[in-house]
């Protein structure tokens, strides 16, 4: 496809060159940074336009690192390579308030800007705008993101930096069926070990965490992972700790996620909005870094609390702004004339 596009582009008068990195006669086994290097050091980028594959042929194995996520990778590495000002990349939809297909394509909101700190977020909740790896490469490469939507080619999308600040709101509300892995054990207070342990158990059956909460005596782990694995797991540890109780339930994570959410009252609005849809959550977490809150919830509940916690957070949010806005201009009115 790559060599296809080079060539209808030379056809329109543009001066494209295909780039060719799958190495497919090349024995010489560089790793990716060599081989984008190699094939990029004879390449005028002020008068020639490169067409590159996806795949590129390396050391490391693109595929088995990265999995379908490799072309992005490849990507994000000659955007670094060549000092781009912006890296663009185009998907069929625009990087939503929510998933669409859940709250309706009317209710969601385009977010626009955002921050590669979100972005991760976004990641750990299985809903990548770019692959984590792609992302710590721009990020590290001072170079912004750009999600595009391939549909709408006027459009600008929406831009991801490393700016922290931004509009104090909700960006984004999604959600991830996981299964909370609860050890419970009355003597766990003021005894180290405990943690660790379950964290050896997670590591050794390569079982992701999401998030996790503890106390006094019990430590929960949200983790993406099969009910088999999660047995696994809950086997091993009740085996060092034979006193403890250890239970799984399967669970929702439903998160509101922003860039700046310091003073937006994110849990409570939260809260009365799953009260008002007959929603009570199972637990509520939000960390220092107020760029999530996360509402724990029964997994048939998932959608119906991504929908309230969208209308309540999301929606209404936009609203409201855009009354404050209309009600200054007319002040502003008021006070000229």
């Amino acid at each position: 496809s790559a060599f296809t596009t080079a060539l209808m582009l030379q056809r329109r008068g543009v001066n494209a060159r295909f780039v060719d990195l799958t190495g497919w006669r090349d024995e010489s086994q560089p790793d990716l940074n060599e081989r984008i290097q190699r094939e990029f050091s004879d390449i005028d980028l002020e008068s020639e336009l490169p067409i590159v594959t996806g795949y590129a042929q390396c050391r490391e194995g693109l595929v088995k690192l990265y999995d379908r996520g490799y072309s992005e990778v490849t990507f994000a590495r000659i955007a670094a390579g060549t000092a781009a000002r912006e890296a663009v990349i185009h998907k069929e939809f625009h990087l939503s308030s929510a998933d669409p297909k859940i709250v309706g394509a009317k209710a969601v909101r385009k977010i626009g800007q955002t921050n590669f700190e979100v972005a991760d977020q976004l990641s750990n909740l299985g809903m990548e705008a770019i692959h984590p790896r792609a992302a710590k490469i721009l990020r590290q490469s001072d170079i912004a993101l750009r999600v595009a939507n391939a549909f709408e080619p006027s459009d600008p999308g929406t831009l991801i930096d490393a700016e922290l600040g931004g509009d104090a709101r909700v960006e984004m509300v999604t959600g991830l069926d996981v299964l909370g892995l609860e050890v419970f054990e009355q003597d766990m207070v003021g005894v180290k070990g405990y943690d660790a342990t379950i964290l050896q158990a997670l590591t050794r059956h390569a079982v992701r965490i999401v998030s996790k909460h503890s106390n006094a005596n019990t430590i929960t782990h949200y983790v993406d992972a099969s009910l088999k694995a999660a047995r696994r797991v809950e086997h091993e540890i009740a085996e060092v700790y034979s006193s403890a109780r250890v239970h799984t339930q399967s669970v929702a994570l439903v998160s509101a996620v922003g860039r700046n959410l310091k003073g937006v009252p994110v849990s409570l609005d939260g809260l009365n909005a799953l009260k008002d849809a007959g929603i009570t959550p199972i637990a509520l977490h939000q960390g220092g870094r107020s760029v999530d809150v996360q509402f724990i919830v029964n997994r048939n509940q998932k959608e119906a609390a991504i929908c309230a916690l969208h209308r309540a957070l999301v929606e209404t949010a936009a609203k409201s702004s855009r009354t404050e806005i209309i009600d200054r201009h007319d002040n502003t009115m008021k006070s000229a004339a």
